[in-house]
């Protein structure tokens, strides 16, 4: 059905609902409330009458003919709630809301300011049903408090409240939910794809289209963008698409058979991203875009995902990446993926349809040292559990409707104008470094991998301050003449090109990964250290939060970052990859640039050996061969956790996979140790010095 079609029957079946909750919300402007809470909800009707006048704009047309500075101004009024220079005095600011409405039923009240932001988003898209849905909810929260207030008493239940919100989440995910799934593989919610297919995109007014938060960053791309010959637009196009298409090619499997790729991209890039789209459709695949999710249901605790404009307030983010705390439960979980489980079977088509994600990833922001507030919810260790089990046991649905072995990916990455007064001359250097010689790189990562391939472990050791003493164990090779334990990764679905890897073996694997700055997701690490045993992680720490006389708390902070961002919450995870970077270039640029700590691991983890902990390269897709451009079978594709699959999934696969990369500048040797125990240099003090790779140091030179 057309998106345009669809939309108007569900605004239609909502209308006189959305009228009634909007008329009710307009008239508390002028009723008698008992403060502070009267504060509370006289600001956010304040809000919501907000968005009922946008939409209302928006039905009535006429906005092609705003200017550029009303729609920047329209933009700014709409998030003005939560920019830095407001968020003080916000509700949305958990610290706030407490302090001004009391501890716990400040937390709930914080929670549904939070969730009713997302009606931005929604009036843009013009999502009648969920912004009605919101309205109400609102109202059954304002009426409980006006019932205590009528009872003399200052607030209502703290459990009645949280009552409301829990099965308002709970209820709704049958629409949250599906939706999520069905803007994920369904080409016809062509929102995003109609503003970049459409727009005049040399009038940036374009971007005001989507409802996103339009920082200056994202204005000044966008201009950049519009400065680059489309010879050079061209470029960054194909390199990306045909690396996703490449990415096909060498896992052997038949692209013929999908017809939908899903494209994730930061706004600004949208002249690349048309390009992109129209190579895409030459190869017989329909682009699906999707925004980044706005409600706390399908919200991701660890960075976004599908489209999305620059964060209005990363400390916002922060402070409400744990909201699910409020709702989560056995309950909970059972319901959310049992509605997941009847998404994909009503789109089980379009779900078979989908090749897999094809990502534009940036960098260049100024690492984030977020605030820990006690006043934020929080998971506790059985919520923790619980989520975990979820995210392996959706990944487990997800597999059956869209099977790992039969999709595949690429990423890219490109800066900001973040990154300084460098910006167009980095830009310039990370399209030549995303276009280097694929021949050139491909012969000297297999010198790599043959002397690796006689060996039984690899050593790694750190120089200087860096204490990083690892011992990884491969795979027992069975016929060396036709068997490898490293992939020899070139670009395709992990652009720019140059390392090679391996999923190594657990026993024995063991060790100290330490390193001290790093990149992992929109976090930056600080002496981050990583400590294995039969390669497993068995400790972890990092110095993000470490003052003067540090204490227990800040490491206790430090443990819990870790344990969020790179366990993704597990209490232990396995090493899934151990790998070399040769890309030597991307080094050699970042140190011209003195952006070494700003690369996002895409890049990083080609610029030094890098160890994933989680799931292994190959997860879901372990059983289909992978060949290498010498026709070797690359055999380490299991180890001893995956290979649990066979007798009872849920043991084997931990739905994360997150890289950590030593930096040459850090890195001491590495030595592949025969089964004798004789050695091969691969690396010396930073310094390649196996025969046929010392190419590589031109650039570290």
């Amino acid at each position: 059905m057309d998106y345009r079609i669809l939309l108007q029957e569900e605004n239609d079946a909502v209308r006189e609902r959305y009228q009634l909750s909007m008329e009710r919300i307009r008239s508390m402007e002028t009723e008698e409330m008992r403060l502070p809470y009267g504060s509370y909800f006289k600001k956010t009707a304040a809000f919501i009458d907000q968005i009922g006048k946008l939409v209302e704009g928006r039905m009535q047309g006429g906005r092609d003919s705003m200017s550029l500075e009303q729609l920047q101004a329209e933009n700014r009024a709409l998030y003005q709630d939560i920019l830095p220079g407001s968020y003080g005095e916000s509700y949305a600011n958990p610290d706030y809301a407490v302090e001004q409405l009391g501890d716990g039923v400040g937390q709930l009240l914080s929670f549904l300011y939070t969730e009713i932001r997302a009606d931005i988003v929604y009036a843009y898209e013009m999502r009648l049903t969920n912004i009605t849905i919101l309205s109400e909810l609102f109202l059954e929260v304002y009426n409980l408090f006006s019932l205590a207030w009528e009872d003399g008493a200052d607030i209502p239940d703290k459990q009645a409240v949280q009552d409301a919100l829990y099965w308002f989440v709970s209820d709704y995910s049958d629409l949250t939910v599906t939706w999520r799934v069905r803007e994920g593989v369904d080409p016809g919610l062509s929102f995003a794809a109609d503003i970049i297919m459409e727009s005049n995109l040399s009038d940036l007014r374009y971007l005001y289209r989507y409802g996103e938060y339009v920082a200056d960053s994202d204005l000044k791309l966008a201009s950049f963008m519009n400065t680059l010959p489309q010879e050079t637009i061209d470029r960054m196009a194909d390199t990306y698409t045909e690396g996703y298409r490449k990415g096909f090619e060498v896992m052997g499997r038949d692209l013929k058979k999908k017809k939908t790729v899903v494209v994730e991209f930061q706004l600004g890039f949208e002249r690349m991203i048309r390009r992109a789209a129209a190579s895409f459709k030459a190869m017989g695949l329909e682009v699906v875009f999707y925004r980044a999710a706005v409600e706390s249901v399908n919200r991701r605790a660890n960075g976004k995902r599908g489209y999305y404009g620059t964060p209005a307030n990363r400390q916002y983010d922060y402070d409400h990446r744990y909201d699910s705390a409020l709702y989560m439960g056995n309950a909970f979980k059972e319901r959310k993926l049992a509605v997941l489980k009847a998404a994909y079977e009503e789109f089980r088509e379009e779900a078979s349809w989908c090749a897999g994600p094809a990502l534009v990833e940036t960098f260049g922001e100024e690492g984030f040292a977020p605030v820990n507030k006690k006043t934020a919810l929080k998971l506790n260790a059985h919520q923790e559990e619980l989520m975990v089990a979820y995210a392996n046991e959706s990944r487990r649905i997800v597999n059956q409707y869209m099977p790992g072995d039969e999709t595949s990916f690429t990423i890219i990455a490109f800066p900001k104008p973040d990154i300084g007064p460098d910006f167009e001359e980095i830009f310039r250097e990370t399209i030549e470094l995303n276009t280097l010689d694929y021949g050139k790189y491909q012969r000297i990562q297999q010198c790599i991998i043959d002397a690796l391939d006689e060996a039984v472990h690899v050593l790694i050791t750190g120089r200087g301050d860096n204490e990083t003493c690892m011992k990884v164990v491969l795979h027992p090779l069975g016929d060396r003449k036709r068997e490898s334990n490293f992939e020899n990764c070139v670009s395709d679905v992990n652009i720019p090109l140059g390392e090679v890897f391996t999923s190594p073996l657990l026993t024995g694997t063991e060790g100290l990964l330490h390193v001290s700055n790093v990149y992992v997701g929109d976090y930056q690490f600080k002496n981050l250290r990583i400590r294995f045993e039969d390669g497993k992680v068995t400790d972890y720490s990092c110095g993000n939060f470490t003052r003067e006389g540090e204490d227990a708390r800040e490491e206790a902070q430090g443990r819990a970052l870790v344990k969020q961002v790179i366990m993704q919450g597990h209490e232990w995870l396995p090493l899934g990859e151990f790998a070399i970077g040769t890309n030597t270039v991307a080094y050699a640029m970042a140190q011209k640039f003195g952006i070494g700590d700003k690369l996002p691991i895409l890049i990083a983890e080609k610029m030094g050996p890098h160890f994933a902990v989680g799931d292994t390269c190959y997860s879901f897709a372990e059983d289909s061969p992978m060949y290498n451009p010498d026709g070797k079978e690359v055999i380490a594709r299991d180890n001893e956790i995956s290979l649990l699959r066979r007798e009872d999934m849920s043991k084997a696969y931990f739905s994360c996979h997150t890289d950590i990369t030593i930096p040459y500048s850090e890195l001491g040797d590495i030595k592949a140790v025969r089964e004798d125990g004789s050695e091969i240099s691969i690396i010396c003090q930073g310094r390649f010095v196996l025969p046929g790779t010392q190419e590589l140091n031109e650039a570290l030179d």
